[in-house]
């Protein structure tokens, strides 16, 4: 009991020295952070067709008249929707090389096939709308991969509403330190505020909702529309402040 007695008086000196040091003039730096969510409610879908054939020029024909077909459903069914191509390629087919003969020239090789294939990517927010649009395309076209994200207006209107969350949380943050070092918030002078400023503090995009990859061949009949979840969105900002008391 004799040490217990004197370790809590111990305590209670070291603890009444550290709240009678002086803090006028300090610098605190407060970091703050802010967090808004959001429905998606855009999408970017890219869809893409491929042809193999041992005559390069059939090959390409029949991509071009499918990308053609395709571009056209798109179009019907989301007339709002923008639509960007995203690359055409054609490269050779070769067989496995058989090693030869030590001794004996390698011979040259020669193509079995081409390959050739092009993709469009469909940005839209037409959400309500999408597996229907997507359904259509799929009877000339294969869904590569599907994206949820936020519109431009969106991201404007979330990027504001970030911007107060992550001051509001600076204030409340000053409040608390000045309470824990014995000070009114009135006493607190706010020296500087650095919105990412620096370029330490990275901004952090969480997205949660469905994404799709598909590479099977479009089948030629009408496909059943798919299901999508679009999820949400989560911005988050960071900012670093610095007080000063009086």
């Amino acid at each position: 009991m004799k040490y217990l007695a004197v370790a809590v008086l111990t305590t209670f000196v070291i603890a009444a020295q550290a709240q009678s040091l002086p803090t006028a003039g300090t610098l605190v730096v407060v970091p703050a952070i802010g967090e808004v969510t959001h429905v998606n409610d855009q999408a970017t879908a890219t869809l893409s067709i491929e042809e193999n054939d041992k005559d390069k020029a059939a090959a390409a024909s029949r991509v071009n008249q499918k990308m053609k077909q395709g571009v056209e459903l798109l179009k019907k069914a989301d007339p709002q929707a923008i639509l960007k191509t995203q690359n055409y390629y054609t490269y050779p087919v070769y067989p496995e090389e058989v090693q030869a003969p030590p001794g004996q020239p390698r011979k040259p090789r020669v193509p079995t096939s081409w390959r050739v294939g092009q993709s469009v990517q469909l940005v839209t927010t037409n959400l309500d709308s999408l597996p229907k649009t997507v359904a259509a395309a799929q009877s000339v076209l294969s869904l590569n991969q599907l994206r949820f994200g936020l519109s431009p207006a969106t991201s404007k209107k979330l990027d504001d509403q970030r911007i107060a969350a992550t001051y509001l949380n600076l204030n409340e943050r000053i409040t608390s330190i000045a309470a824990a070092m014995g000070r009114k918030v009135s006493d607190a002078v706010l020296d500087t505020v650095d919105f990412e400023g620096s370029g330490n503090y990275a901004e952090r995009v969480q997205v949660t909702g469905s994404s799709v990859a598909a590479f099977a061949r479009a089948a030629p009949e009408p496909v059943t529309e798919p299901s999508f979840e679009p999820g949400e969105t989560t911005l988050t900002m960071r900012l670093v402040g610095k007080v000063r008391f009086k």
